[in-house]
């Protein structure tokens, strides 16, 4: 008798602890029907808004001219510098007829309500204000339908170029090599949490600065 219990007191213990792996990879994959897809991730200098790119050259500090007193004068100024996301949805079940795939509807659009950068080193020194600049949370809202969306953000803020490390580049030539590791966060309609990461080169220096 006491065997038999012994067994069944094995099998629930075993019994339990698949449950409870189960309902860990539940609670940490997103149940939404949807995948957020990052179809692509681009950056600006702050100094050139609108000349984005695939990678980024961060200008610590820029020489703005300026009329001072009836006199061009050069002005250091701070940027910060700005990324631009473009979104799609995909289904993850599109059905079984890959000629006419299922197409998300209205309840499967995706809002994207935050984001949060982090800077990483390939050489693996990245102690926030020693090597890399300090990770940040903040805002955007966009929903990505059917036909997908695009969202501007902060990518570099101007508070981080006046600390360390990026602060001491304003007098020196070194340049800080870097990836940004950029999560977006959003909701599909029904309530389904949903994330998607890119990655982005950014290069930290004092550049010449445009005329």
């Amino acid at each position: 008798m006491s065997a038999m219990l012994k067994s069944w007191k094995t099998l629930v213990a075993t019994g339990l602890a698949i449950v409870a792996v189960s309902c860990g990879d539940m609670a940490t994959d997103s149940r939404s029907p949807v995948q957020l897809t990052l179809l692509s991730l681009q950056a600006a200098s702050g100094s050139m808004p609108d000349e984005f790119g695939s990678t980024l050259h961060s200008d610590v500090v820029t020489n703005v001219q300026q009329t001072v007193g009836g006199q061009q004068v050069s002005v250091p100024t701070i940027f910060g510098d700005n990324g631009e996301a473009r979104f799609a949805i995909i289904l993850k079940d599109p059905g079984s007829d890959p000629t006419s795939p299922a197409a998300p509807s209205e309840l499967n659009w995706v809002t994207v309500t935050r984001y949060r950068v982090v800077y990483r080193r390939t050489d693996g020194r990245n102690t926030p204000g020693v090597d890399v600049p300090f990770p940040f949370d903040s805002g955007v809202t966009v929903t990505v339908t059917g036909d997908g969306g695009s969202a501007g953000f902060q990518l570099v803020r101007t508070s981080a170029k006046q600390e360390a490390p990026l602060r001491p580049l304003v007098n020196n030539p070194d340049i800080i090599s870097t990836i940004a590791d950029v999560t977006f966060y959003g909701r599909d309609q029904a309530g389904n949490d949903v994330s998607v990461t890119g990655s982005i080169g950014i290069d930290f220096g004092n550049f010449g600065d445009p005329q």
